[in-house]
């Protein structure tokens, strides 16, 4: 079985101008992952972007059918990285030394969901 890594690899010149565009802000770097980078880490985006917490946000997914895969160059820009599940955070540890939060939710909500 060919196994697709997740990780697309790109020059770390391009991450290092990504994570220091000045027109992001000063605001905290979160990157939200989960399977396809679709459903819960995008909702878990949505949430953390809003009031309270005014975050900038990604979202990007640890499989090989990912709508926005993580890359090198979202694992640099993040200040913080999220995950919906302890799959996702052991795939993560395998790719890079920053922490991780495990947030421990089930592949059960929609888009957007408010449970």
């Amino acid at each position: 079985m060919n196994e697709h890594k997740p990780l697309l690899t790109y020059d770390i010149r391009t991450a290092m101008e990504v994570s220091q565009n000045p027109y992001q802000g000063e605001y905290k770097r979160v990157l939200c992952v989960c399977s396809a980078g679709v459903l819960r880490s995008a909702t878990t985006a949505v949430v953390l972007s809003q009031k309270p917490f005014n975050y900038n946000t990604r979202s990007a997914g640890v499989e090989f059918y990912a709508l926005i895969p993580v890359t090198e160059v979202l694992l640099e820009w993040a200040d913080e990285i999220v995950c919906m599940t302890k799959e996702h955070e052991n795939k993560l540890k395998l790719i890079t030394e920053k922490s991780i939060k495990c947030l421990d939710i089930p592949d059960s909500y929609e888009y957007r969901n408010e449970d």
